[in-house]
Order: C-alpha cells, then structure tokens, then sequence
C-alpha cells in the first residue's frame, strides 16, 4: 500500500525557512512524479513543486521559483521541499502527492491520485 507522510511544518516567521519531508512508502523510487502541493484557506490546490524520481528533473511553480527547492533521498524514499523567503502568502497545508505516467504538465493538481494528509506552515508577518 502506497503512504505519503509530511512531516517539518510549523510556524515561521516572514522571510524565514522551513524545509518539509515527505517519506513515501509501499514502493520503491524509479519513475514516479512526487509533489508538493499546497491548498491555503478558500483557494484551489497549487502544485508548487515536483520531482520526477527517474531522472531527478524538478518543476516549480512561478509563486515559488528561486525560493523553494525539492530533492530527494533514494536510499531513503524521502522527498523534501527547503522552503526559504517564506512570505504571509505560503501559509498554507501542505501535501505530498504522487502519480505515475507521462504528463506534459506535471504541475496540475488533478494528475496526482495518492496524497498525504498534509502539515500546516505558518508564515506570521
């Protein structure tokens, strides 16, 4: 059975840093897209960042460029996001979710069929 567990969140200051975990289980990598997703209060899901564990190609979201930065960890099935320059606008739960497949857009939130259950971060101004 695949799990996703997020772990890492909190509260940070504005312009401080966070870096969430993702430890992903019931599979091994080698050809999955993983993401962080984010879903702050009465807005949609937005894919801010993926990995695609085949061949360690990124994607990121313009909200996030330059800021945020996902690796991952084989040997460990981990997946993680540093999150630096955190603005009022990151807060937001935050979702480890994965898919399998080829997708020309790996940034859209609808391809993703497994998901955690999300951490809280908190950006205070």
């Amino acid at each position: 059975e695949v799990q996703l567990q997020e772990s890492g969140g909190g509260t940070v200051e504005r312009e401080g840093s966070l870096r969430l975990s993702c430890r992903a289980s019931g599979f091994a990598f080698g050809s999955e897209y993983i993401a962080w997703s984010r879903r702050a209060p009465g807005k949609d899901h937005e894919v801010v960042s993926v990995i695609y564990t085949g061949d360690g190609t990124t994607y990121y979201a313009d909200s996030v460029k330059g800021r945020f930065t996902i690796s991952q960890d084989n040997a460990n099935n981990m997946v993680y996001l540093q999150m630096n320059s955190l603005e009022p606008e990151d807060t937001a739960m935050y979702y480890c979710a994965l898919t399998w497949g080829e997708w020309s857009n790996p940034l859209v939130p609808t391809n993703y069929g497994s998901w955690g259950q999300g951490i809280q971060v908190t950006v205070s101004s």
